[in-house]
């Protein structure tokens, strides 16, 4: 059967793009893992800055996923080494802090949903992400952020568990090693999501914006 048409998958009504951890205390100053956030910075970072102004511009929905945690730590995750090693962090992720707040050039913007969650290694896991997407009659999640090492991955084998359909530009997630990363698109996700590009979204999204081709009927 036929691959669907980029286009179709991403037609901006039943689309939503969604952040994870794109915050301060994971890739941005105050991050916890400097390596990753350095990564980050080199491509994602940048290409998640222009698809969230395309998504915004051609009536896509934004949301960003957040990770945050109580001073105290209740009802966090305690369970693997990754939250064992978490406790060494600097990062501050208590609710209204710049760690545990989206990175300020993404925004939010007014029209975007912010959801956050204190547990689980994925944003389907702890907040109201799935609920939210049914609500608004979402069908496909175009996923940005970090990291492909944990996150990412979890993010789409839940997702397409959900039944929603991923789209996952490569270009616009992060993890590190960055061979490993691309090991693990190449290898793994590819298998569950369509894999692309910046360019080639923010390209489908423009070209719903301005409609099919009107036909001069003038030349001959």
């Amino acid at each position: 059967m036929p691959q669907p048409r980029l286009r179709d998958l991403i037609e901006p009504a039943t689309t939503a793009i969604v952040t994870q951890e794109c915050q301060g205390g994971v890739i941005g100053p105050e991050a916890g893992l400097p390596l990753l956030a350095a990564e980050a910075r080199r491509e994602a970072i940048p290409n998640i800055a222009e698809l969230l102004t395309g998504a915004r511009r051609a009536g896509v929905t934004v949301v960003h996923c957040l990770i945050q945690r109580r001073t105290d730590g209740r009802g966090s995750n305690t369970n693997a080494r990754l939250f064992a090693a978490a406790k060494s962090f600097s990062a501050d992720l208590t609710p209204g802090t710049p760690a545990a707040s989206v990175l300020p050039e993404f925004g939010p913007e007014e029209s975007d949903l912010v959801l956050t969650r204190t547990h689980g290694v994925g944003p389907m896991t702890g907040t109201d992400l799935d609920s939210v997407l049914r609500n608004l009659g979402i069908r496909t999640i175009v996923g940005v952020g970090v990291s492909v090492n944990i996150a990412i991955t979890n993010f789409v084998m839940d997702a397409v568990n959900r039944g929603y359909r991923f789209v996952l530009p490569r270009d616009a997630v992060s993890g590190f090693p960055r061979e490993y990363a691309d090991a693990m698109i190449d290898n793994t996700l590819a298998l569950l999501s369509t894999v692309t590009t910046t360019h080639e979204v923010l390209a489908s999204w423009d070209e719903a914006r301005s409609g099919p081709a009107i036909l001069d009927v003038t030349q001959r």
